[in-house]
């Protein structure tokens, strides 16, 4: 069997089964249909079936590896370079998830009529959701400064293109009525409620709170390598949090687990959280809270290196964003009595 790539393929699942055999299927978030990929991992017939299963039987995936010089063909290129596997994880999968929607449509393409107009084009087709756009623009660019580096196109269709970054305040942080709100539609004792304790009282993104587990604590304290920077971060349990724990349920290799006691992708976890908070009525996300801890420690006194310890931040640019608003908090709380007129 071919090594698994990391990351793997977008919806990509492995399973055991019952006799003890490795079983591959294809299934679009938490509560997509299971779609049971036959043929050995890395084969054409496999390759075929994932693509197939991927695009829902309309428009499969061009086979990357069959026609030269097409998208499809340099993209295929790209996956076996340095350029690409240096990426950090997250960033490889977010790329993936891109390049799966852009091969699916344009992958047979000669490299030919990828054109300055043909980016222009695919940014204005996503105009609607500028994120998306952007980061559409940052993989094909990725793509094609690899390509026209290595000689293997004479021009960079994304050279000089660009996407102006959308204004936005980010994720909507939670208040503590929000938080109050979801405790009393998920008490301790349910998964919503670990959930919601395990983001808030760790800091963690998404990607770790779905396997920080058993194994990454010692003596009450848990030391994991963060997915999307690679810094490790120490973090204390706090004694709300171990109670939470205590009542679980909480899953042998992850604290957060499927019903079944499995571990969650990241995508599961986030499905499975916004449902609990759509249930609690409330309309935020994960990383909402992620900014409340970080926003609730600046408040508390948390210096920038103490909130780069637990967040797992670095550089300063991060932390200086939530302790230069704790101190202008601080400083207009002592000085709003010269405002008096004597």
């Amino acid at each position: 069997m071919a090594d698994m790539p990391r990351p793997r393929p977008p919806y990509l699942h492995r399973s055991m089964t019952r006799h003890g055999k490795v079983a591959w299927y294809v299934r679009k978030g938490a509560r997509g249909k299971k779609i049971r990929i036959r043929g050995e991992y890395g084969s054409a017939e496999f390759e075929a079936a994932y693509r197939d299963a991927v695009s829902g039987g309309r428009a499969p995936m061009p086979p990357p590896s069959m026609t030269g010089g097409t998208l499809a063909w340099l993209w295929m290129l790209y996956r076996q370079t340095n350029a690409w596997t240096s990426l950090k994880a997250p960033t490889r999968k977010q790329r993936e998830n891109i390049m799966v929607h852009v091969l699916s449509s344009a992958g047979d393409l000669p490299l030919s009529v990828i054109t300055k107009a043909a980016i222009l084009d695919g940014i204005d087709r996503r105009a609607a959701t500028p994120f998306q756009a952007k980061n559409f623009l940052t993989s094909m660019r990725g793509l094609f400064e690899w390509a026209f580096a290595k000689n293997v196109v004479s021009v960079d269709p994304t050279a000089g293109v660009k996407v102006e970054r959308p204004k936005t305040n980010g994720f909507p942080v939670w208040t503590e009525e929000d938080i109050e709100k979801f405790q009393r539609r998920w008490p301790i004792g349910t998964r919503e409620r670990l959930m919601l304790d395990v983001f808030m009282y760790t800091g963690l993104r998404r990607g770790d709170a779905a396997v920080v587990g058993k194994q990454h604590v010692r003596n009450g304290v848990i030391e994991i390598d963060t997915e999307k920077t690679g810094m490790r971060v120490t973090i204390p349990i706090l004694p709300v949090l171990q109670a939470t724990l205590n009542a679980g349920p909480v899953g042998e290799l992850a604290f957060i687990a499927t019903k079944t006691g499995q571990p969650m992708t990241k995508e599961s976890l986030g499905n499975a959280f916004a449902d609990a908070c759509r249930a609690a009525g409330i309309r935020k996300s994960a990383h909402g809270l992620r900014k409340a801890a970080a926003t609730n420690a600046a408040n508390n006194g948390a210096s920038e290196a103490q909130l780069e310890a637990i967040f797992g931040w670095e550089g300063g640019k991060m932390a200086a964003l939530y302790t230069k608003s704790a101190n202008r908090r601080a400083l207009a709380t002592d000085a709003i009595g010269k405002l008096a007129r004597k």
